[in-house]
C-alpha cells in the first residue's frame, strides 16, 4: 500500500512540476530542398524538447496553465552547419469561463541566423552567449511568458521580460544581427527595451484592461466588457500620441485586429465612432479591417 501511495503521489509531483510552455515547434526546409531532411527532424526535435522542458521560471505551472504557443522557424539556407532563416512566434490565452483562445503575442523575426550541429545539446545559461539558436529561443520562451503574465494583471511579466532584457544584452557579444540597438528599429532589442520603457507603459497598460477587464468578463456582461475593450484602444492612443508609428502598436494589433473587429460586430451596440476613428489614427494599415466594424 505504501509503495502504491508513493507511486501516486510522485506521479502527482511530476504533473503538478510541468513546465511553463506547451509549443509548438516546426522547422521548415521547403524553400532549400535537398536529401539531408534528417538534421531538420533532429533540429525540430531537439527545439521542441528544449523549449518545452527547460524550467524557464521557477514558478509551478498546472498542466492546465501551460502556454500555448508555437514557433515556426523558415529555413531559407543551410551549408556547412550554417542556417539562415526566420522565426514566426505566437502564443495565446485562454479567456475565463469560455472555450475561445485569445491570440496574444504574434511576431515574424527575420534576423534568425544561427549555426547548429545535429545532435549537439542545447543548454541555456543566461549569463553567456553559447548559440545563437539558444540565445533566441530562450529570449521569446520569455517574451511569451511576461506577455501571458501581462494580460492577467499590470505588469505581471516585468520579472520575465527582465530576463529577456539580459539575454538580448548577453547576445550582442556573437555578433548575430537582431540583438543591437543599430540593427534596425523593430527587432528583438527594441521590442524587450520598449516594453520595459515607461515612455511604452500604455501598451502594458492596454493589455492587461484588455484581457482581464475586457475578454474575461464576456461571458457574463458582454456590453460593459465591450466598454473596456474600448477603453484599452484608447489607453494604447496615449501610446500613439506620444510615439507615432510604435513598434509596440504594431505588436498589439499583429495579435489583435481581427479579433477587434469581431468584438465589436454584432452584440449589444455601443458607441464605435470615435473608437473606429483612434483605430484608423493608430493602426491605418489595418484601415481595411476597421471599415467592417458596423
Amino acid at each position: 500500500m505504501n509503495k502504491i501511495f508513493s507511486f501516486f503521489l510522485l506521479l502527482s509531483l511530476s504533473f503538478v512540476q510541468a513546465q511553463e510552455l506547451n509549443c509548438i515547434i516546426k522547422v521548415n526546409a521547403e524553400k532549400i530542398g535537398g536529401t539531408n531532411t534528417q538534421v531538420y527532424k533532429t533540429l525540430e526535435k531537439s527545439l521542441t524538447d528544449f523549449v518545452n522542458k527547460t524550467d524557464w521560471t521557477g514558478q509551478v505551472y498546472k498542466p492546465n496553465e501551460k502556454i500555448n504557443c508555437s514557433m515556426v522557424i523558415n529555413i531559407s539556407a543551410y551549408e556547412s552547419d550554417n542556417f539562415t532563416a526566420t522565426i514566426q512566434v505566437q502564443s495565446s490565452r485562454p479567456v475565463f469561463n469560455s472555450t475561445y483562445s485569445s491570440s496574444v503575442f504574434n511576431y515574424n523575426d527575420k534576423d534568425f541566423n544561427f549555426k547548429y550541429t545535429e545532435f549537439q545539446n542545447l543548454t541555456f545559461n543566461p549569463n553567456s552567449f553559447d548559440s545563437n539558436l539558444v540565445s533566441v529561443m530562450a529570449f521569446y520562451s520569455y517574451i511569451i511568458i511576461g506577455m501571458d503574465a501581462d494580460t492577467f494583471s499590470l505588469n505581471g511579466g516585468t520579472s520575465s521580460f527582465e530576463t529577456a532584457q539580459e539575454i538580448a544584452n548577453v547576445a550582442q557579444a556573437g555578433g548575430y544581427k537582431g540583438w543591437s540597438q543599430g540593427d534596425g528599429n523593430q527587432n528583438r532589442y527594441h521590442l524587450v527595451n520598449n516594453i520595459l520603457s515607461g515612455t511604452y507603459s500604455p501598451f502594458r497598460e492596454a493589455m492587461a484592461q484588455y484581457h482581464l477587464e475586457g475578454l474575461d468578463v464576456m461571458n457574463s456582461d458582454l456590453k460593459t466588457a465591450k466598454l473596456k475593450i474600448k477603453s484599452a484602444i484608447s489607453t494604447l492612443g496615449k501610446l500613439h500620441s506620444v510615439r507615432p508609428n510604435a513598434f509596440l502598436t504594431r505588436i498589439f494589433f499583429d495579435a489583435k485586429s481581427d479579433e477587434i473587429v469581431s468584438i465589436f460586430t454584432g452584440g449589444p451596440s455601443i458607441s464605435i465612432d470615435d473608437l473606429v476613428y483612434i483605430l484608423n489614427n493608430i493602426s491605418p494599415l489595418n484601415s481595411t479591417k476597421w471599415a467592417e466594424i458596423r
